[in-house]
């Protein structure tokens, strides 16, 4: 999920940016040091989104930069379990999807795809279920369920399943939708 987080935290402008006004030089500086990286708590963070208030600056014996106590909005992403997304297909393996959602990519297991047997074909990195004839290909675009989160400073792993009505690739979800349909008329 897509948040808005407000952080309080000492930043340090290096004397580089000692020509620009106090409020820009700052942003840089939470920029270089925030963005595209991961806090545990907060999840991923994408962008510094506004920069609400920068304190007195502090210099410290030894070190050329100046400190701010500063007030901030991060943009961030952090899935949470059974959280709906919405997703590209990156990449096929014969043990599963990877699938891009948002900046992160997550894992559907071959378990996981959908309810029917499911086979790979190693040359064309294509799944194909047995009964229903769906196939799951790079590119497609899929809805899936977030069910499991690691997040960590060395790997991040997020599990997500299609095992669930309304769940797949979304050529699959309007045929559903289509056949529902048929069936009320």
């Amino acid at each position: 999920m897509y948040r808005i987080v407000e952080v309080e935290d000492k930043i340090r402008v290096p004397p580089e940016k000692f020509n620009k006004k106090v409020k820009d030089a700052v942003k840089e500086s939470i920029q270089e040091s925030y963005e595209c990286t991961l806090d545990p708590r907060i999840g991923f963070i994408l962008a510094c989104v506004e920069v609400e208030k920068v304190g007195e600056g502090k210099i410290i014996a030894g070190d050329p930069g100046i400190f701010y106590d500063t007030t901030f909005k991060l943009l961030t992403f952090k899935p949470e379990l059974h959280e709906l997304v919405y997703g590209e297909v990156i990449d096929n393996t014969e043990f599963g999807s990877f699938v891009r959602i948002g900046p992160m990519d997550g894992l559907i297991h071959i378990s996981q795809l959908m309810d029917d047997f499911v086979s790979f074909d190693n040359k064309s990195s294509v799944f194909l279920g047995k009964e229903s004839k769906r196939t799951l290909k790079e590119g497609d675009l899929v809805r899936a369920r977030i069910i499991s989160i690691s997040l960590s400073k060395e790997e991040n792993k997020i599990g997500l399943t299609m095992r669930q009505p309304m769940l797949g690739a979304l050529t699959w979800i309007e045929e559903e939708k289509k056949k529902a349909r048929k069936a009320k008329e």
